[in-house]
């Protein structure tokens, strides 16, 4: 399961979407603070979107763990975040579950307060860190995620 891990990410830094999609699950739950709980094709589509609006973008990932069950890895993102144009590194936690040699559970921990702040500038470093903003975060992506899958 370490190679499903690693083809994964080798898939996102190549952003080949569906190269990282081929890894999943067709009942796959996806989690992370910047979408909430995407399930199936919305986060099958998360990835697609992600991949063709990114920019200035590199990820590398380490301590890819594994066994028949579930595994874990380690991963950071550098890219340019399209909305305010400001440089963004953001450090990862990521924990898997396997089902049918694939992944089908795939949760992404990462501190939001942080990746705000570097987003969204001093804004982000204010608010971020609040109920508030995580919910209006959600709103917001899963917005962009709808009008990417009806274009």
């Amino acid at each position: 399961m370490k190679e499903l891990i690693t083809t994964f990410y080798e898939g996102f830094n190549e952003l080949d979407a569906e190269k990282m999609i081929s890894c999943y699950h067709e009942d796959i739950i996806f989690e992370d603070p910047g979408f909430g709980q995407l399930k199936g094709d919305r986060a099958k589509n998360m990835w697609r979107m992600l991949c063709k609006n990114a920019r200035n973008f590199k990820i590398e990932f380490s301590e890819v763990r594994a066994n028949d069950q579930n595994g874990s890895a380690h991963w950071e993102a550098w890219y340019t975040f399209s909305k305010t144009g400001r440089p963004v590194h953001n450090i990862i936690e990521a924990r898997f579950e396997f089902k049918d040699g694939k992944i089908v559970k795939h949760v992404d921990h990462f501190n939001l307060h942080r990746w705000a702040s570097q987003a969204l500038g001093w804004k982000g470093k204010l608010f971020g860190g609040m109920g508030f903003f995580k919910k209006k975060l959600h709103k917001q992506t899963n917005y962009l995620l709808d009008k990417f899958i009806n274009s």
